[in-house]
């Protein structure tokens, strides 16, 4: 069969669409490139007509330059729409790729349900409880260890009223060590002088200055 119709031909894969935008986008760029020249044109001829007197010559400097503004238009007309048709690609390829990702994520989200599921499967709620169960009685036989550990051996039996009675009499006793009422009976000690001796600070009765022995004082005589 191949013999007599021969082989089709392998199908070649259509340019995808970030080749396009990249395509268009070359042809905008070029043309952008035109308009700019067209640009510098215009402004050299304008600066000869702003030097030029009104006549043949300057009539066809704006000849020129009238031919030079219709490519402009025609450039700028061509650019435009190569740029709307990049930006219409772009929005597609946008949404399109926005399409895959949303794909791709719910793949992935039902990849982790199914997975989430075949390991609920290995847990048995059952044996979770009896694991707790096992662990809560381990730790109360270890505190009980550690109870057996800390108990004190050859402590005397002692009544509790006893040790009550004790306690209080304790309590009296520190009552008594902290007690200074003993230290008001001391008798004080005399005030220190509080002038110098020999000054007339001993009188009698009358007021009358005595010395040390209690007889006045006889005033000193001046020498003249």
């Amino acid at each position: 069969m191949n013999r007599l119709f021969g082989r089709g031909k392998p199908k070649t894969p259509g340019p995808s669409i970030t080749d396009c935008i990249s395509s268009v986008d070359a042809r905008a760029d070029n043309i952008e490139q035109k308009v700019q020249k067209l640009d510098a044109e215009l402004r050299k001829y304008k600066d000869q007509m702003a030097k030029m007197r009104e006549g043949p010559s300057k009539n066809s400097v704006k000849q020129k330059a009238m031919r030079v503004l219709k490519q402009k238009k025609m450039y700028e007309q061509q650019l435009e729409n190569l740029r709307s048709q990049s930006f219409n690609m772009e929005q597609a390829n946008y949404a399109t790729q926005t399409l895959k990702d949303t794909h791709a994520t719910i793949s992935a989200m039902k990849d982790g349900v199914s997975s989430m599921k075949k390991e609920f499967k290995k847990i048995n709620i059952d044996d979770i409880d009896d694991v707790n169960d096992e662990l809560a009685d381990m730790l109360e036989q270890a505190d009980e260890v550690q109870e057996a550990l800390g108990r004190q051996y050859g402590m005397p039996e002692i009544d509790d009223d006893e040790l009550a009675a004790e306690l209080d009499a304790l309590g009296d006793e520190i009552a008594l060590d902290d007690d200074s009422s003993y230290l008001d009976d001391v008798v004080k000690a005399p005030a220190a002088p509080d002038k110098e001796p020999g000054v007339d600070s001993i009188r009698n009765k009358d007021g009358v200055p005595v010395d040390e022995f209690g007889l006045p004082q006889v005033p000193a005589q001046t020498s003249r």
